[in-house]
């Protein structure tokens, strides 16, 4: 019988070995969604946000590096500036709280990267729990 201690070490070394072994996507930019090495000096923030913004018009990708600031966007010192500035974009919603029942236009965007060192995965709407974080979403990447 196999302790669980290692079967959980196992898993997660599995995962590591995976995520390694992956490396950078086709067009993606190196560093955002790929594990960095701890020889590289990793941005502080890389995402990888696709905006779809209906649901007949194409998506608009982007890229965004922090510290240093790089990417696809406009202006990346900016967008990380607005970014950094205000509330995390990803925290959790508080405990108990009323969303509005309000979806504006059916847009989304999918975010995928790391944020402060965090993995992030997210699907932001327009509407619902997320309206705040969409206009900041938009306010970045917009």
């Amino acid at each position: 019988m196999t302790p669980p201690a290692l079967v959980s070490w196992c898993g997660a070394a599995a995962c590591l070995l995976l995520v390694t072994a992956c490396g950078t996507a086709a067009g993606q930019e190196p560093g955002v969604g790929a594990a960095a090495s701890p020889t590289s000096s990793a941005a502080k923030i890389a995402l990888n946000v696709t905006i779809y913004s209906s649901l007949t018009a194409p998506p608009s990708h982007y890229v965004l590096r922090c510290e240093p600031p790089g990417g696809t966007v406009p202006d990346p010192a900016a967008a990380c500036a607005r970014l950094l500035a205000g509330p995390s974009l990803f925290a959790p919603f508080p405990a108990h709280m009323a969303c509005p029942m309000i979806l504006v236009a059916g847009a989304r965007a999918s975010v995928q990267g790391t944020y402060l060192g965090k993995p992030v995965a997210e699907t932001i709407v327009d509407g619902g729990c997320d309206l705040q974080r969409w206009a900041q979403l938009r306010h970045v990447f917009g």
